[in-house]
Protein backbone atom coordinates (compact mmCIF):
# COMPACT_ATOMS: atom_id res chain seq x y z
CA UNK A 1 0.00 0.00 0.00
CA UNK A 2 1.64 3.42 -0.74
CA UNK A 3 2.33 5.83 2.17
CA UNK A 4 -0.53 8.07 3.06
CA UNK A 5 -2.74 6.12 1.86
CA UNK A 6 -4.84 4.00 3.81
CA UNK A 7 -8.08 1.53 4.08
CA UNK A 8 -10.37 4.30 4.52
CA UNK A 9 -9.01 6.35 1.71
CA UNK A 10 -9.20 3.40 -0.65
CA UNK A 11 -12.67 2.69 0.55
CA UNK A 12 -13.73 6.63 -0.65
CA UNK A 13 -11.57 6.23 -4.17
CA UNK A 14 -14.01 3.09 -4.92
CA UNK A 15 -17.23 5.04 -3.94
CA UNK A 16 -15.86 8.24 -5.79
CA UNK A 17 -14.95 5.77 -8.71
CA UNK A 18 -18.62 4.46 -8.67
CA UNK A 19 -19.87 8.02 -9.12
CA UNK A 20 -17.52 8.91 -11.83
CA UNK A 21 -19.28 6.05 -13.70
CA UNK A 22 -22.56 7.21 -12.95
CA UNK A 23 -21.33 11.03 -14.03
CA UNK A 24 -18.82 10.48 -16.67
CA UNK A 25 -16.16 12.15 -14.68
CA UNK A 26 -12.58 10.58 -13.62
CA UNK A 27 -12.70 12.45 -10.35
CA UNK A 28 -11.47 11.32 -6.93
CA UNK A 29 -11.38 12.46 -3.70
CA UNK A 30 -8.07 13.83 -2.99
CA UNK A 31 -8.62 16.60 -5.54
CA UNK A 32 -6.60 15.86 -8.43
CA UNK A 33 -7.83 17.29 -12.18
CA UNK A 34 -8.67 14.69 -14.20
CA UNK A 35 -10.45 15.23 -17.60
CA UNK A 36 -14.11 14.55 -18.59
CA UNK A 37 -14.83 10.93 -20.13
CA UNK A 38 -14.97 10.71 -23.88
CA UNK A 39 -18.37 11.28 -25.21
CA UNK A 40 -19.43 8.13 -27.31
CA UNK A 41 -21.67 9.41 -29.80
CA UNK A 42 -24.31 6.66 -31.83
CA UNK A 43 -25.41 8.94 -35.02
CA UNK A 44 -23.59 10.59 -37.63
CA UNK A 45 -23.27 14.12 -38.67
CA UNK A 46 -22.43 16.81 -36.79
CA UNK A 47 -25.06 18.03 -34.07
CA UNK A 48 -25.91 21.79 -32.23
CA UNK A 49 -28.05 22.35 -29.48
CA UNK A 50 -29.57 25.10 -28.57
CA UNK A 51 -29.78 25.67 -24.49
CA UNK A 52 -30.40 29.17 -25.03
CA UNK A 53 -30.11 32.34 -26.96
CA UNK A 54 -32.68 30.59 -28.72
CA UNK A 55 -35.87 33.15 -29.79
CA UNK A 56 -34.42 34.85 -26.44
CA UNK A 57 -31.26 37.33 -25.65
CA UNK A 58 -30.22 35.37 -22.75
CA UNK A 59 -28.68 32.18 -21.85
CA UNK A 60 -26.74 31.51 -24.51
CA UNK A 61 -25.29 28.50 -24.53
CA UNK A 62 -24.61 26.00 -28.23
CA UNK A 63 -23.57 22.47 -27.41
CA UNK A 64 -21.91 20.72 -30.38
CA UNK A 65 -21.33 17.07 -31.09
CA UNK A 66 -18.91 15.47 -33.43
CA UNK A 67 -17.26 12.56 -33.74
CA UNK A 68 -16.04 11.48 -30.41
CA UNK A 69 -16.42 14.72 -28.58
CA UNK A 70 -18.98 16.92 -26.92
CA UNK A 71 -18.09 20.89 -26.27
CA UNK A 72 -19.44 24.32 -25.56
CA UNK A 73 -20.28 27.58 -26.80
CA UNK A 74 -20.92 29.86 -24.30
CA UNK A 75 -22.42 29.53 -20.70
CA UNK A 76 -24.44 31.78 -20.19
CA UNK A 77 -27.33 32.60 -17.40
CA UNK A 78 -31.19 33.53 -18.24
CA UNK A 79 -32.47 36.82 -17.55
CA UNK A 80 -35.86 38.14 -17.25
CA UNK A 81 -39.08 36.94 -16.09
CA UNK A 82 -39.59 34.03 -13.29
CA UNK A 83 -40.29 31.28 -16.18
CA UNK A 84 -37.23 32.28 -18.05
CA UNK A 85 -35.10 32.32 -15.06
CA UNK A 86 -36.48 28.87 -13.92
CA UNK A 87 -34.52 27.40 -17.23
CA UNK A 88 -31.21 27.75 -14.54
CA UNK A 89 -32.06 24.90 -12.91
CA UNK A 90 -32.27 22.71 -15.48
CA UNK A 91 -29.18 22.52 -16.18
CA UNK A 92 -29.06 18.47 -15.75
CA UNK A 93 -29.64 18.65 -19.63
CA UNK A 94 -26.34 19.93 -20.46
CA UNK A 95 -24.94 16.65 -19.22
CA UNK A 96 -22.07 18.81 -17.30
CA UNK A 97 -19.47 15.93 -17.01
CA UNK A 98 -19.60 15.08 -20.86
CA UNK A 99 -18.68 18.51 -22.08
CA UNK A 100 -14.95 18.36 -23.17
CA UNK A 101 -14.36 22.10 -23.11
CA UNK A 102 -15.95 25.52 -23.64
CA UNK A 103 -14.69 28.52 -25.84
CA UNK A 104 -16.51 31.78 -24.48
CA UNK A 105 -17.22 34.36 -26.75
CA UNK A 106 -17.46 36.93 -23.78
CA UNK A 107 -17.83 37.73 -19.79
CA UNK A 108 -21.41 38.36 -19.96
CA UNK A 109 -23.21 37.12 -17.64
CA UNK A 110 -25.73 36.32 -20.12
CA UNK A 111 -22.87 34.20 -21.89
CA UNK A 112 -21.17 32.77 -18.88
CA UNK A 113 -23.31 33.03 -15.68
CA UNK A 114 -23.81 29.12 -15.66
CA UNK A 115 -20.11 28.42 -15.38
CA UNK A 116 -20.15 27.73 -11.91
CA UNK A 117 -23.66 25.70 -11.61
CA UNK A 118 -21.99 23.81 -14.51
CA UNK A 119 -18.36 23.05 -12.91
CA UNK A 120 -20.82 22.01 -9.98
CA UNK A 121 -22.30 19.43 -12.19
CA UNK A 122 -18.92 17.99 -13.19
CA UNK A 123 -17.73 19.72 -15.73
CA UNK A 124 -13.96 19.33 -15.34
CA UNK A 125 -12.62 20.27 -19.24
CA UNK A 126 -10.44 23.38 -20.21
CA UNK A 127 -12.58 26.90 -20.34
CA UNK A 128 -11.33 28.75 -23.33
CA UNK A 129 -11.35 32.42 -23.06
CA UNK A 130 -9.24 35.65 -24.17
CA UNK A 131 -7.00 37.27 -21.09
CA UNK A 132 -9.05 40.58 -20.38
CA UNK A 133 -12.61 37.50 -20.60
CA UNK A 134 -10.81 35.67 -17.77
CA UNK A 135 -10.03 38.30 -15.73
CA UNK A 136 -13.52 40.06 -16.00
CA UNK A 137 -15.09 36.67 -15.29
CA UNK A 138 -13.18 36.06 -11.98
CA UNK A 139 -15.24 39.42 -10.62
CA UNK A 140 -18.56 38.84 -12.94
CA UNK A 141 -19.00 35.42 -11.23
CA UNK A 142 -18.34 35.97 -7.79
CA UNK A 143 -20.84 39.18 -8.04
CA UNK A 144 -23.11 36.85 -9.14
CA UNK A 145 -22.87 34.17 -6.98
CA UNK A 146 -22.87 36.82 -4.10
CA UNK A 147 -26.30 37.57 -5.89
CA UNK A 148 -27.69 33.85 -6.10
CA UNK A 149 -26.77 33.92 -2.18
CA UNK A 150 -28.44 36.99 -1.06
CA UNK A 151 -31.63 36.17 -3.34
CA UNK A 152 -31.70 33.30 -1.80
CA UNK A 153 -31.53 34.53 2.04
CA UNK A 154 -34.27 37.07 1.31
CA UNK A 155 -36.23 34.14 0.35
CA UNK A 156 -35.78 32.09 2.87
CA UNK A 157 -36.81 35.00 5.48
CA UNK A 158 -39.74 35.39 3.51
CA UNK A 159 -40.83 31.80 3.93
CA UNK A 160 -40.18 32.32 7.33
CA UNK A 161 -42.37 35.58 7.81
CA UNK A 162 -44.84 33.35 6.18
CA UNK A 163 -44.69 30.65 8.89
CA UNK A 164 -43.15 28.48 6.20
CA UNK A 165 -39.35 27.57 8.52
CA UNK A 166 -39.15 24.48 6.87
CA UNK A 167 -38.98 25.81 3.09
CA UNK A 168 -35.66 26.72 2.88
CA UNK A 169 -34.41 28.37 -0.72
CA UNK A 170 -30.60 27.01 -1.85
CA UNK A 171 -29.39 29.30 -4.17
CA UNK A 172 -28.12 28.57 -7.62
CA UNK A 173 -24.67 28.71 -6.73
CA UNK A 174 -22.67 30.27 -3.92
CA UNK A 175 -18.95 32.15 -3.84
CA UNK A 176 -17.24 28.82 -3.52
CA UNK A 177 -18.50 27.38 -7.07
CA UNK A 178 -17.87 30.66 -8.54
CA UNK A 179 -13.75 30.21 -7.15
CA UNK A 180 -13.81 27.15 -8.20
CA UNK A 181 -14.44 27.60 -12.16
CA UNK A 182 -10.91 30.07 -12.43
CA UNK A 183 -8.84 26.61 -12.13
CA UNK A 184 -9.96 25.28 -15.65
CA UNK A 185 -9.49 28.83 -17.45
CA UNK A 186 -6.50 29.09 -20.56
CA UNK A 187 -5.95 31.99 -21.62
CA UNK A 188 -6.24 32.81 -25.50
CA UNK A 189 -5.06 35.85 -27.30
CA UNK A 190 -6.83 37.26 -30.33
CA UNK A 191 -5.89 35.81 -33.60
CA UNK A 192 -4.02 32.72 -32.08
CA UNK A 193 -5.37 29.49 -33.34
CA UNK A 194 -5.87 26.76 -30.92
CA UNK A 195 -6.67 23.09 -30.99
CA UNK A 196 -8.89 21.64 -28.16
CA UNK A 197 -8.91 18.12 -29.71
CA UNK A 198 -7.88 16.33 -32.86
CA UNK A 199 -10.62 17.15 -35.54
CA UNK A 200 -11.10 20.84 -33.55
CA UNK A 201 -9.44 24.27 -33.84
CA UNK A 202 -10.10 27.30 -32.87
CA UNK A 203 -9.23 31.06 -33.72
CA UNK A 204 -10.49 34.12 -31.49
CA UNK A 205 -11.10 37.16 -33.21
CA UNK A 206 -12.09 41.09 -32.03
CA UNK A 207 -15.96 41.08 -32.09
CA UNK A 208 -15.92 44.75 -31.25
CA UNK A 209 -18.67 44.19 -28.37
CA UNK A 210 -16.65 44.58 -24.81
CA UNK A 211 -13.31 44.50 -23.84
CA UNK A 212 -11.71 40.92 -24.83
CA UNK A 213 -15.17 39.71 -26.42
CA UNK A 214 -14.47 37.24 -29.54
CA UNK A 215 -15.92 35.82 -32.86
CA UNK A 216 -15.14 32.25 -32.93
CA UNK A 217 -14.02 30.76 -36.12
CA UNK A 218 -13.95 26.86 -35.96
CA UNK A 219 -12.79 24.14 -38.44
CA UNK A 220 -14.26 20.35 -37.86
CA UNK A 221 -13.44 17.78 -39.30
CA UNK A 222 -15.28 14.75 -39.73
CA UNK A 223 -14.85 11.68 -42.12
CA UNK A 224 -11.71 13.82 -43.55
CA UNK A 225 -14.05 16.68 -44.73
CA UNK A 226 -13.32 19.89 -42.79
CA UNK A 227 -16.47 22.53 -41.96
CA UNK A 228 -15.93 25.82 -41.23
CA UNK A 229 -18.09 27.15 -38.29
CA UNK A 230 -18.35 30.98 -37.10
CA UNK A 231 -20.31 31.99 -33.69
CA UNK A 232 -20.49 35.71 -33.70
CA UNK A 233 -20.57 36.22 -30.22
CA UNK A 234 -21.81 39.60 -29.68
CA UNK A 235 -20.79 42.01 -32.95
CA UNK A 236 -19.79 45.08 -31.72
CA UNK A 237 -21.46 48.55 -32.94
CA UNK A 238 -18.77 50.05 -35.35
CA UNK A 239 -16.82 53.25 -34.26
CA UNK A 240 -17.87 53.08 -30.72
CA UNK A 241 -15.56 54.63 -27.87
CA UNK A 242 -12.88 52.72 -26.48
CA UNK A 243 -13.13 49.07 -28.51
CA UNK A 244 -11.78 48.74 -32.11
CA UNK A 245 -14.56 47.69 -35.14
CA UNK A 246 -15.85 44.17 -35.22
CA UNK A 247 -13.55 41.78 -37.71
CA UNK A 248 -14.27 40.94 -40.83
CA UNK A 249 -14.87 37.23 -41.77
CA UNK A 250 -15.18 36.20 -45.70
CA UNK A 251 -15.57 32.37 -44.99
CA UNK A 252 -17.94 30.37 -43.14
CA UNK A 253 -20.12 27.24 -43.95
CA UNK A 254 -22.35 27.39 -40.87
CA UNK A 255 -22.94 31.33 -39.61
CA UNK A 256 -24.63 31.44 -36.31
CA UNK A 257 -25.00 35.26 -35.52
CA UNK A 258 -26.22 37.44 -33.08
CA UNK A 259 -29.77 39.47 -34.06
CA UNK A 260 -30.51 41.19 -30.80
CA UNK A 261 -31.19 44.53 -32.93
CA UNK A 262 -32.31 43.15 -35.81
CA UNK A 263 -35.40 45.07 -36.46
CA UNK A 264 -33.55 48.50 -35.76
CA UNK A 265 -30.88 51.01 -36.03
CA UNK A 266 -29.33 53.01 -33.68
CA UNK A 267 -29.03 57.07 -33.46
CA UNK A 268 -25.45 57.94 -34.36
CA UNK A 269 -22.77 58.50 -31.71
CA UNK A 270 -23.00 62.55 -31.89
CA UNK A 271 -27.22 62.60 -31.23
CA UNK A 272 -26.61 60.11 -28.69
CA UNK A 273 -23.84 62.28 -26.63
CA UNK A 274 -26.23 65.23 -26.98
CA UNK A 275 -29.23 63.15 -25.97
CA UNK A 276 -27.84 62.76 -22.61
CA UNK A 277 -26.57 66.26 -22.41
CA UNK A 278 -30.04 66.79 -22.37
CA UNK A 279 -31.06 64.47 -19.69
CA UNK A 280 -28.01 66.20 -17.68
CA UNK A 281 -29.39 69.74 -18.03
CA UNK A 282 -33.02 68.48 -17.57
CA UNK A 283 -31.91 67.38 -14.06
CA UNK A 284 -29.50 70.11 -13.11
CA UNK A 285 -32.32 72.76 -13.86
CA UNK A 286 -34.93 70.59 -11.92
CA UNK A 287 -32.40 70.25 -8.99
CA UNK A 288 -33.25 66.11 -9.62
CA UNK A 289 -30.55 63.12 -10.26
CA UNK A 290 -30.32 61.47 -13.39
CA UNK A 291 -30.45 58.17 -12.46
CA UNK A 292 -28.64 55.60 -15.57
CA UNK A 293 -28.89 51.79 -15.07
CA UNK A 294 -25.83 50.05 -16.64
CA UNK A 295 -24.06 47.27 -17.44
CA UNK A 296 -20.57 46.86 -14.61
CA UNK A 297 -18.50 46.01 -18.15
CA UNK A 298 -17.83 48.17 -20.41
CA UNK A 299 -21.09 50.18 -20.52
CA UNK A 300 -20.51 51.69 -17.55
CA UNK A 301 -16.62 52.85 -19.51
CA UNK A 302 -18.01 54.15 -22.47
CA UNK A 303 -20.48 56.27 -20.34
CA UNK A 304 -17.31 57.68 -18.01
CA UNK A 305 -15.51 58.30 -21.61
CA UNK A 306 -19.02 60.60 -22.88
CA UNK A 307 -18.85 62.26 -19.45
CA UNK A 308 -15.42 62.91 -19.97
CA UNK A 309 -16.45 64.55 -22.92
CA UNK A 310 -19.22 66.28 -21.99
CA UNK A 311 -17.05 68.14 -19.01
CA UNK A 312 -14.35 68.67 -21.94
CA UNK A 313 -16.96 70.75 -23.45
CA UNK A 314 -18.59 72.22 -20.39
CA UNK A 315 -21.86 70.18 -20.59
CA UNK A 316 -21.69 68.59 -17.42
CA UNK A 317 -21.62 71.05 -14.81
CA UNK A 318 -18.98 71.12 -12.52
CA UNK A 319 -20.96 71.08 -8.91
CA UNK A 320 -22.77 68.10 -10.41
CA UNK A 321 -21.31 65.15 -8.91
CA UNK A 322 -21.37 61.86 -10.72
CA UNK A 323 -21.47 58.44 -8.89
CA UNK A 324 -20.84 55.30 -10.01
CA UNK A 325 -22.38 53.25 -7.03
CA UNK A 326 -21.49 49.72 -8.11
CA UNK A 327 -18.56 47.71 -6.68
CA UNK A 328 -18.26 45.79 -9.90
CA UNK A 329 -17.98 48.68 -12.34
CA UNK A 330 -15.30 49.95 -9.84
CA UNK A 331 -13.69 46.54 -10.37
CA UNK A 332 -13.86 46.48 -13.85
CA UNK A 333 -12.90 50.00 -14.62
CA UNK A 334 -9.32 48.94 -13.28
CA UNK A 335 -9.21 45.92 -15.66
CA UNK A 336 -9.85 48.22 -18.45
CA UNK A 337 -6.70 50.23 -17.20
CA UNK A 338 -4.86 46.88 -17.31
CA UNK A 339 -5.97 45.80 -20.86
CA UNK A 340 -5.38 49.70 -22.91
CA UNK A 341 -3.21 47.79 -25.62
CA UNK A 342 -6.94 46.32 -26.64
CA UNK A 343 -8.46 50.13 -26.95
CA UNK A 344 -9.17 51.62 -30.03
CA UNK A 345 -6.47 54.31 -31.53
CA UNK A 346 -8.36 56.95 -30.76
CA UNK A 347 -8.70 56.20 -27.52
CA UNK A 348 -4.69 54.55 -27.05
CA UNK A 349 -4.01 58.66 -28.43
CA UNK A 350 -5.55 60.03 -25.40
CA UNK A 351 -3.46 58.30 -23.18
CA UNK A 352 -0.65 59.19 -24.66
CA UNK A 353 -0.78 62.70 -24.63
CA UNK A 354 -1.49 62.16 -20.91
CA UNK A 355 -5.56 62.20 -20.98
CA UNK A 356 -7.67 59.73 -19.20
CA UNK A 357 -10.49 59.21 -20.88
CA UNK A 358 -12.23 57.14 -18.19
CA UNK A 359 -12.12 59.96 -15.25
CA UNK A 360 -12.80 63.40 -14.94
CA UNK A 361 -13.23 65.47 -11.41
CA UNK A 362 -16.96 65.22 -10.79
CA UNK A 363 -16.74 61.37 -10.80
CA UNK A 364 -16.78 59.51 -7.08
CA UNK A 365 -16.89 55.55 -7.25
CA UNK A 366 -18.62 54.22 -4.41
CA UNK A 367 -18.08 50.91 -2.42
CA UNK A 368 -19.92 50.57 0.82
CA UNK A 369 -23.71 50.26 0.88
CA UNK A 370 -23.42 53.22 3.25
CA UNK A 371 -22.25 55.36 0.79
CA UNK A 372 -24.82 53.85 -1.82
CA UNK A 373 -27.19 54.70 0.98
CA UNK A 374 -25.84 58.61 1.43
CA UNK A 375 -26.24 59.38 -2.45
CA UNK A 376 -29.74 58.71 -1.91
CA UNK A 377 -30.47 60.59 1.42
CA UNK A 378 -28.56 63.72 -0.33
CA UNK A 379 -30.15 66.76 -1.83
CA UNK A 380 -29.23 68.08 -5.07
CA UNK A 381 -28.77 66.87 -8.81
CA UNK A 382 -26.65 64.26 -9.45
CA UNK A 383 -25.43 61.77 -11.61
CA UNK A 384 -26.05 58.16 -10.34
CA UNK A 385 -24.77 55.22 -12.43
CA UNK A 386 -25.56 51.66 -11.27
CA UNK A 387 -25.97 48.04 -12.01
CA UNK A 388 -27.44 45.99 -12.87
CA UNK A 389 -28.09 47.46 -16.96
CA UNK A 390 -31.59 45.64 -17.26
CA UNK A 391 -33.01 47.12 -14.12
CA UNK A 392 -33.97 43.83 -12.20
CA UNK A 393 -31.03 43.38 -9.59
CA UNK A 394 -29.08 45.19 -7.55
CA UNK A 395 -28.18 49.05 -6.28
CA UNK A 396 -29.94 50.58 -9.16
CA UNK A 397 -33.61 49.32 -8.03
CA UNK A 398 -32.82 51.31 -4.76
CA UNK A 399 -32.04 54.57 -6.84
CA UNK A 400 -35.46 53.96 -8.76
CA UNK A 401 -37.13 53.68 -5.87
CA UNK A 402 -36.06 56.97 -4.45
CA UNK A 403 -36.25 58.82 -8.02
CA UNK A 404 -38.68 57.50 -10.49
CA UNK A 405 -41.97 58.82 -8.91
CA UNK A 406 -39.51 62.17 -9.04
CA UNK A 407 -40.71 65.15 -11.34
CA UNK A 408 -37.77 66.35 -12.74
CA UNK A 409 -35.86 63.02 -12.20
CA UNK A 410 -34.19 61.80 -15.24
CA UNK A 411 -33.86 58.02 -15.95
CA UNK A 412 -31.84 56.71 -18.82
CA UNK A 413 -31.40 53.65 -20.69
CA UNK A 414 -28.38 52.67 -22.67
CA UNK A 415 -28.20 49.03 -23.68
CA UNK A 416 -30.56 46.68 -24.60
CA UNK A 417 -34.13 45.76 -22.16
CA UNK A 418 -34.95 42.49 -22.57
CA UNK A 419 -38.44 40.98 -22.15
CA UNK A 420 -39.76 40.49 -19.04
CA UNK A 421 -37.16 42.94 -16.63
CA UNK A 422 -38.34 46.26 -14.90
CA UNK A 423 -36.39 47.99 -17.46
CA UNK A 424 -38.57 46.84 -20.10
CA UNK A 425 -41.56 47.28 -18.50
CA UNK A 426 -40.56 51.52 -17.93
CA UNK A 427 -38.91 51.95 -21.34
CA UNK A 428 -42.51 50.37 -22.95
CA UNK A 429 -44.04 53.21 -21.31
CA UNK A 430 -45.75 51.50 -18.44
CA UNK A 431 -47.15 54.07 -15.83
CA UNK A 432 -46.63 52.21 -12.44
CA UNK A 433 -43.55 50.00 -11.59
CA UNK A 434 -43.71 47.71 -8.45
CA UNK A 435 -40.38 47.74 -7.14
CA UNK A 436 -39.82 46.36 -3.30
CA UNK A 437 -43.58 44.98 -3.49
CA UNK A 438 -44.19 48.93 -3.48
CA UNK A 439 -45.80 50.15 -6.86
CA UNK A 440 -44.53 53.61 -8.22
CA UNK A 441 -45.62 56.02 -10.48
CA UNK A 442 -43.53 57.11 -13.33
CA UNK A 443 -42.87 60.35 -13.02
CA UNK A 444 -39.56 60.77 -13.95
CA UNK A 445 -38.87 61.52 -17.70
CA UNK A 446 -37.44 59.07 -19.66
CA UNK A 447 -34.60 58.38 -21.95
CA UNK A 448 -33.24 55.34 -24.38
CA UNK A 449 -30.11 56.32 -25.91
CA UNK A 450 -29.28 53.19 -27.94
CA UNK A 451 -27.03 54.79 -29.90
CA UNK A 452 -24.45 53.89 -26.45
CA UNK A 453 -24.96 50.06 -27.22
CA UNK A 454 -22.66 47.68 -27.56
CA UNK A 455 -24.24 45.63 -29.74
CA UNK A 456 -24.35 46.38 -33.49
CA UNK A 457 -27.79 47.68 -35.27
CA UNK A 458 -29.96 46.06 -37.93
CA UNK A 459 -28.16 47.69 -40.98
CA UNK A 460 -24.11 47.11 -38.93
CA UNK A 461 -25.66 43.49 -38.93
CA UNK A 462 -26.22 43.16 -42.28
CA UNK A 463 -23.09 45.16 -43.44
CA UNK A 464 -21.02 42.25 -41.48
CA UNK A 465 -22.80 39.67 -42.90
CA UNK A 466 -22.63 41.34 -46.70
CA UNK A 467 -18.80 40.85 -46.04
CA UNK A 468 -18.97 36.99 -46.46
CA UNK A 469 -18.01 35.64 -49.81
CA UNK A 470 -19.12 31.84 -49.33
CA UNK A 471 -22.04 31.06 -51.54
CA UNK A 472 -23.20 28.11 -49.75
CA UNK A 473 -23.48 29.67 -46.58
CA UNK A 474 -26.07 29.04 -44.13
CA UNK A 475 -27.37 31.24 -41.33
CA UNK A 476 -28.70 30.73 -38.07
CA UNK A 477 -29.77 33.48 -36.00
CA UNK A 478 -29.04 33.10 -32.50
CA UNK A 479 -29.15 35.77 -29.73
CA UNK A 480 -32.47 37.75 -30.68
CA UNK A 481 -36.11 38.28 -30.01
CA UNK A 482 -37.90 36.25 -32.34
CA UNK A 483 -39.87 39.46 -33.73
CA UNK A 484 -36.45 41.07 -34.40
CA UNK A 485 -35.34 37.63 -35.67
CA UNK A 486 -37.87 37.14 -38.19
CA UNK A 487 -37.42 41.13 -39.59
CA UNK A 488 -33.37 40.61 -40.10
CA UNK A 489 -34.47 37.01 -41.47
CA UNK A 490 -36.26 38.47 -44.33
CA UNK A 491 -33.72 41.32 -45.28
CA UNK A 492 -31.22 38.41 -44.89
CA UNK A 493 -33.05 36.59 -47.53
CA UNK A 494 -34.27 39.17 -49.87
CA UNK A 495 -30.68 40.78 -49.45
CA UNK A 496 -28.13 37.82 -49.83
CA UNK A 497 -30.57 35.15 -51.08
CA UNK A 498 -29.49 33.14 -48.08
CA UNK A 499 -31.23 29.98 -46.66
CA UNK A 500 -31.83 31.58 -42.73
CA UNK A 501 -32.85 28.94 -39.50
CA UNK A 502 -33.86 30.61 -36.16
CA UNK A 503 -33.97 27.90 -33.62
CA UNK A 504 -35.79 27.42 -30.88
CA UNK A 505 -35.06 26.63 -27.25
CA UNK A 506 -33.82 23.11 -26.96
CA UNK A 507 -34.02 22.86 -30.54
CA UNK A 508 -31.20 20.51 -32.14
CA UNK A 509 -29.90 20.42 -35.78
CA UNK A 510 -27.51 17.89 -37.72
CA UNK A 511 -24.85 19.44 -40.22
CA UNK A 512 -23.62 17.64 -42.97
CA UNK A 513 -21.36 19.47 -45.87
CA UNK A 514 -22.93 19.11 -48.55
CA UNK A 515 -27.18 18.19 -47.33
CA UNK A 516 -29.39 19.74 -46.06
CA UNK A 517 -29.53 20.96 -42.55
CA UNK A 518 -31.80 18.17 -40.32
CA UNK A 519 -33.85 19.59 -37.23
CA UNK A 520 -35.24 18.47 -34.54
CA UNK A 521 -38.03 20.06 -32.09
CA UNK A 522 -37.33 20.95 -28.95
CA UNK A 523 -39.22 19.00 -26.29
CA UNK A 524 -42.54 20.02 -26.02
CA UNK A 525 -42.01 20.83 -22.22
CA UNK A 526 -39.36 22.67 -22.90
CA UNK A 527 -41.42 25.64 -24.27
CA UNK A 528 -44.68 25.37 -22.22
CA UNK A 529 -48.07 26.35 -24.19
CA UNK A 530 -49.89 28.97 -21.89
CA UNK A 531 -53.95 28.38 -22.14
CA UNK A 532 -55.18 32.17 -21.87
CA UNK A 533 -58.97 30.81 -22.35
CA UNK A 534 -58.72 28.79 -19.34
CA UNK A 535 -56.35 31.74 -17.52
CA UNK A 536 -59.13 34.82 -18.38
CA UNK A 537 -62.23 32.45 -18.29
CA UNK A 538 -61.13 31.16 -14.39
CA UNK A 539 -60.63 34.83 -13.36
CA UNK A 540 -64.33 35.67 -14.72
CA UNK A 541 -65.40 32.49 -12.74
CA UNK A 542 -63.59 33.87 -9.45
CA UNK A 543 -65.07 37.41 -10.36
CA UNK A 544 -68.81 35.62 -10.53
CA UNK A 545 -67.85 33.84 -7.01
CA UNK A 546 -67.52 37.24 -5.83
CA UNK A 547 -70.53 38.84 -7.08
CA UNK A 548 -72.20 35.73 -5.37
CA UNK A 549 -70.78 36.87 -2.33
CA UNK A 550 -71.42 40.03 -2.15
CA UNK A 551 -74.25 39.62 0.47
CA UNK A 552 -71.72 37.95 2.53
CA UNK A 553 -69.58 40.91 2.52
CA UNK A 554 -71.94 43.70 3.07
CA UNK A 555 -73.08 41.72 6.18
CA UNK A 556 -69.72 42.24 7.48
CA UNK A 557 -68.65 44.98 10.21
CA UNK A 558 -67.29 47.99 9.18
CA UNK A 559 -63.72 47.41 9.47
CA UNK A 560 -64.19 43.99 8.50
CA UNK A 561 -65.47 46.06 4.77
CA UNK A 562 -62.58 48.04 4.77
CA UNK A 563 -60.12 45.14 4.51
CA UNK A 564 -61.94 42.93 2.03
CA UNK A 565 -62.05 46.56 0.10
CA UNK A 566 -58.43 47.43 0.57
CA UNK A 567 -57.09 43.72 -0.66
CA UNK A 568 -59.89 43.89 -4.00
CA UNK A 569 -57.98 47.57 -4.66
CA UNK A 570 -54.82 46.31 -4.51
CA UNK A 571 -55.75 43.80 -7.15
CA UNK A 572 -57.70 46.26 -9.08
CA UNK A 573 -54.39 48.51 -9.53
CA UNK A 574 -52.21 45.01 -10.31
CA UNK A 575 -54.68 44.12 -13.04
CA UNK A 576 -54.91 48.16 -14.43
CA UNK A 577 -50.88 47.97 -14.34
CA UNK A 578 -51.03 44.83 -16.35
CA UNK A 579 -54.05 45.98 -18.99
CA UNK A 580 -51.93 49.36 -19.54
CA UNK A 581 -48.20 47.67 -19.90
CA UNK A 582 -49.95 45.67 -22.63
Amino acid sequence: MPDGVNLIAITKWMAYGQRAEETGTRSNPFGLRTCPRKYKRRTKGMKVKFMGAARTVTGSCFILETGEHRFAIDCGMHQGNGEIEKRNWETKIYDAAKIECILMTHAHIDHAGLLPRIVKEGFRGSIYATPPTIDLLKILLLDSAHIQEMEAQWKTRKHLRQGDGENYVEPLYIRKDAEEVTQYFKAVDYDQTITPFAGLTATFRDAGHILGASILELGVTENGKVSKLVFSGDIGRPAQLIIKDPTVIETADYLFMESTYGNRDHKNETDSLNELAEAVAYSYRNGQKVIIPSFAVERTQELLYCLHLLDREGRLPRDMPVYVDSPLATQATEIFRKYTNYFDEEAKGLLKKGEDPLTFPQLHFTRSTEESIKINTSTGPAVVVSASGMANAGRIRHHLRHNLWREGASVVFVGFQAQGTTGRRIVDGAKIIRIFNEDLAVKARIFTINGFSAHAGQSQLLEWLGCFRSQALQVFLIHGEYSAQQTLAGLIRERFGLPVTIPDYLEEITLKPGEAIERTAAPEQAVSRIDWNYIILDMENRLKQLRERQSRIEAKGWVEQSEVRERLLELNRRLTTLISDL
